[in-house]
């Protein structure tokens, strides 16, 4: 479903995502970790053609992201890591703009939002502007609009960043039921490495903008030596604080050239 071969990204002197390979099955839940700046979320910026490769290339549900933009938003979905829901839009009225924005048919839209809302349990709460809502209850809804168009892969960035325990259990049993029922690839990335132990296949593991291992949870664990998956990523990764802000501020400055074709 994803096919990545030698890709890198350079903001200026600063490489970001350095010659990095890997492939994700159809049908797959796969765990993309990394510490802080490590080029997790560059990665998925390129997946999801909001970012332009340095080099390398990408393959999406056989479509390149660079030449066949369209195609590759219409395979996936993307449940970002800051909120991007309209808190003054009820939760319906989200879903719509949403489905509308995809060119969905009118009576296909309004079943698959009642679909959507009743499998996220916010059916009863269509009408309820968001603003009103529990952070739980904004990322059922991300995920829910995120699914509007059936899409073959669900990209997830720290998903369940803040949530209490019990939320992110719950989100998690959407989730996999989602991919047991429509066989939906999901491609996610979490600091929470008990997520990543008990809902992720396998597991690639990022740092410097290099993947430095990856497998399954009980292969990374064999390989470190160690009894947990947060263990065995500190072998790989090691105990130091990283700072990331100088691959943020690159990352800002080509953002604002892009935006507005000057250099600063």
């Amino acid at each position: 479903m994803i096919k990545v071969e030698s890709l890198s990204k350079k903001f200026g002197e600063f490489t970001a995502v350095n010659d990095i390979s890997f492939n994700v099955k159809k049908g797959e839940i796969f765990a993309f970790l990394g510490p802080n700046g490590a080029g997790k979320s560059t990665t998925i910026k390129m997946l999801t053609t909001l970012l332009h490769p340095t080099a390398g290339k990408i393959e999406l549900d056989g479509h390149n992201p660079e030449t066949q933009a369209d195609a590759v938003r219409h395979s996936f979905g993307i449940v970002f890591q800051d909120p991007s829901l309209d808190d003054e839009l009820t939760a319906w009225e989200n879903m719509e703009f949403h489905g509308i924005l995809y060119k969905l048919d009118k009576k296909l839209r309004r079943e698959r939002i009642e679909q959507l809302l009743k499998f996220v349990d916010l059916s009863d709460r269509k009408d309820s502007l968001v603003k009103e809502f529990s952070g739980g209850m904004k990322r059922r809804l991300e995920i829910a609009r995120g699914l509007m168009h059936h899409p073959k892969v669900l990209f997830l960035d720290e998903p369940t960043l803040g949530l209490d325990p019990q939320t992110r259990n719950h989100m998690w049993n959407y989730l996999q039921e989602l991919n047991k029922t429509e066989n939906i690839t999901i491609f996610f990335t979490t600091h929470y490495m008990e997520e990543a132990d008990r809902i992720a296949g396998r597991i690639a593991i990022i740092d410097h903008g290099k993947i430095i291992a990856s497998g399954t949870s009980q292969e990374l664990k064999q390989q470190t030596g160690t009894s947990t998956l947060e263990d065995a990523f500190l072998k790989f990764t090691g105990t130091t604080i990283r700072d990331e802000e100088a691959g943020t501020a690159a990352g800002m400055r080509q953002m604002r050239q892009m935006w507005t074709g000057k250099k600063n």
